[in-house]
C-alpha cells in the first residue's frame, strides 16, 4: 500500500513553463483539482506528501504551505538521496512510495519507488520504464490522475470519495 507520494514541480504540478514579469517576479499556475486530491490524500486519508524539486521558488513554498505539505525540498540535484532520508524518518520502504516526474533529473528516484508515474508531457526516456504514463499533462490534472490511480489500486477509492460526502 502506498503511504507517501513524491511530487516534482515543473512539468508535473505545473505545465513546466516559467513566466517572468518585467520586474523579475516568477509566475506558475497550479491545477485546483490536483490540489484537492493532494489535500484529500494527506488530510482526509492521513497519508504523506513530499515535494522534491530541482529549482527554488517562493511560489512553490506558498503552494506547499497552502496544501500543508509536510516535506518540501528545493534546489535538489539528487532526489533519491533526499527521499532515502524521508523514508528513514517515516519508517517506510521504497515499495510504499509513489512518485511522479517528467524529466531526466527524476530518473533515479522513479527507478527506485514502488509505483512510478510521468505526465503525458514527460520525456520519452521516462515513458520507457515508468509504471504509469498519465493521460493528463503536468499542471493539467496529472497529479489528480496519479492519486486516483493509487486509491483505486490500493482499494481505498471509496474512502477517498466518501471523505467529502
Amino acid at each position: 500500500m502506498i503511504e507517501l507520494i513524491v511530487l516534482d514541480v515543473d512539468g508535473t504540478l505545473t505545465d513546466g513553463k516559467i513566466i517572468y514579469t518585467n520586474s523579475g517576479d516568477e509566475l506558475k499556475a497550479f491545477d485546483v483539482a490536483d490540489g484537492l486530491a493532494i489535500a484529500t490524500w494527506s488530510k482526509k486519508l492521513g497519508k504523506k506528501v513530499a515535494i522534491i524539486t530541482g529549482r527554488t521558488s517562493k511560489i512553490v513554498e506558498k503552494r506547499a504551505s497552502d496544501l500543508q505539505i509536510e516535506y518540501l525540498y528545493q534546489n535538489i540535484h539528487n532526489k533519491d538521496e533526499v527521499l532515502t532520508e524521508i523514508l528513514k524518518k517515516e519508517g517506510l520502504s521504497w515499495n510504499q512510495v509513489a512518485a511522479i516526474g517528467d524529466d531526466l533529473n527524476d530518473f533515479k528516484m522513479l527507478k527506485k519507488v514502488g509505483l512510478s508515474f510521468t505526465p503525458s508531457n514527460g520525456t520519452h526516456y521516462l515513458k520507457d520504464f515508468v509504471d504509469v504514463i498519465c493521460k493528463n499533462s503536468g499542471g493539467n490534472g496529472a497529479i489528480r490522475e496519479m492519486i486516483e490511480y493509487i486509491v483505486k489500486k490500493d482499494n481505498i477509492e471509496q474512502e477517498f470519495v466518501n471523505s467529502w460526502l
